[in-house]
């Protein structure tokens, strides 16, 4: 009997998610991944000045490393990688669930992205995270940044600290929230109201900050499903904040 379409997808799909591998790049993205007893670690290529300057790390992660001529780096990295002489071959962290990550912290702090895919945003958004202790950033499996050096190198080690899932349907990621008892707060530049307002006497209720891609913002769908629109109150009426600033100025005002 042949297997229907959609189930020959999903096992591909599977297939490809199991033979995905990952390579990070530059002194502290690697160190950090060194030192992570969650990451799944495959290959590892360094100078010798930058054998010596990670070797705790390398023994702390009991790897043989492969030694590179700094001339001719044989990692297959982008011609535009700045990778200091290091480069490690991992599997992508697997965090578990939403609820897994979602639930247990006593005042949970959460950033759901809606179709933000520059890397370099994304990690300045975990560095962020971590520093005001967000339980997780969320991002969609598609139209969002994936697991890569360049993300990793900018979230300069948050990436192996701060849980970071991709699923597959943001509103249902939402409403599974919001389930939860999240009060779900879409930034939205033109909304009446401020974050402030919107948690003024519910700082000890869990918080999750949607935020869109700079220009189309949110989604219309993702505006029907949070609970309130709100903005973050500027001093003038100039500009607006990239998104990865917008999310750390969002995580502090909901601060408990």
């Amino acid at each position: 009997m042949k297997k229907p379409r959609w189930v020959v997808e999903k096992e591909l799909a599977k297939k490809a998610a199991a033979a995905e591998t990952v390579w990070l790049f530059g002194l502290h993205a690697v160190r950090d991944a060194l030192m992570n007893p969650r990451r799944e670690r495959l290959r590892l290529i360094v100078t010798r000045n930058a054998a010596d300057k990670l070797a705790d790390a390398i023994a702390t992660s009991g790897m043989t490393p492969e030694e590179a001529d700094p001339r001719r780096f044989s990692a297959p990295l982008d011609p535009g990688s700045v990778h200091q002489g290091a480069a490690l071959e991992v599997k992508p962290l697997n965090w578990g669930s939403l609820a897994d990550v979602c639930i247990g912290a006593e005042t949970p702090r959460v950033v759901l992205l809606d179709r933000v895919t520059d890397p370099h945003n994304v990690g300045a958004i975990l560095r962020s995270a971590e520093v005001f202790g967000a339980s997780a950033v969320i991002g969609t499996r598609h139209h969002s940044a994936p697991e890569t050096g360049a993300l990793a190198k900018t979230a300069s080690g948050a990436l192996e600290r701060q849980p970071y899932l991709r699923v597959r349907n943001l509103s249902e990621a939402i409403e599974e929230l919001q389930g939860m008892g999240y009060l779900v707060l879409g930034l939205d530049g033109e909304a009446e109201g401020t974050i402030e307002a919107a948690v003024d006497g519910q700082r000890d209720r869990p918080v999750a900050l949607v935020l869109g891609a700079e220009g189309p913002g949110l989604r219309e769908k993702t505006k029907e499903t949070v609970d309130r629109l709100v903005r973050i109150d500027f001093a003038g009426s100039f500009g607006s904040l990239n998104v990865s600033n917008a999310a750390a100025v969002a995580l502090y005002a909901v601060r408990r």
